[in-house]
């Protein structure tokens, strides 16, 4: 079964910056939208930012915008996100998705990867 893995997570200061990455097993889902997650402790999963299939059209989350941005590159299917200016708060468990459904406004993701902890100290 195809599956995404997440890497890059790690510790960090406030004020700095990570890129994660994910990266699928297969080819399955170089046709899919992507998108990225975090979940916090004790808090609900919030989205971040998506990612068409090419690469073209992304949506971020207003929390994040002007901080995080996706990109994927297709030939590898990978995604990333680049998060800057890192803060206390950003900490959390970070997931990419993967869904068929084209819309990025489409909540629904069916793929998810493991997660990395990304933890930022002040």
């Amino acid at each position: 079964q195809a599956r995404l893995v997440e890497s890059g997570g790690g510790l960090v200061q406030a004020g700095d910056s990570l890129r994660l990455s994910c990266t699928p097993s297969d080819r399955t889902f170089r046709t899919y939208k992507m998108g990225w997650f975090r979940q916090a402790p004790g808090k609900g999963r919030e989205f971040l930012a998506a990612i068409s299939w090419s690469g073209t059209d992304t949506v971020v989350a207003d929390s994040v915008k002007g901080r995080f941005t996706i990109s994927r590159v297709n030939a590898q299917s990978t995604v990333y996100l680049q998060m800057n200016r890192l803060k206390p708060e950003d900490t959390a468990v970070y997931y990419c998705a993967a869904d068929s459904r084209g819309p990025l406004s489409d909540p629904r993701y069916d793929y998810w990867g493991q997660g990395t902890q990304v933890t930022v100290s002040s």
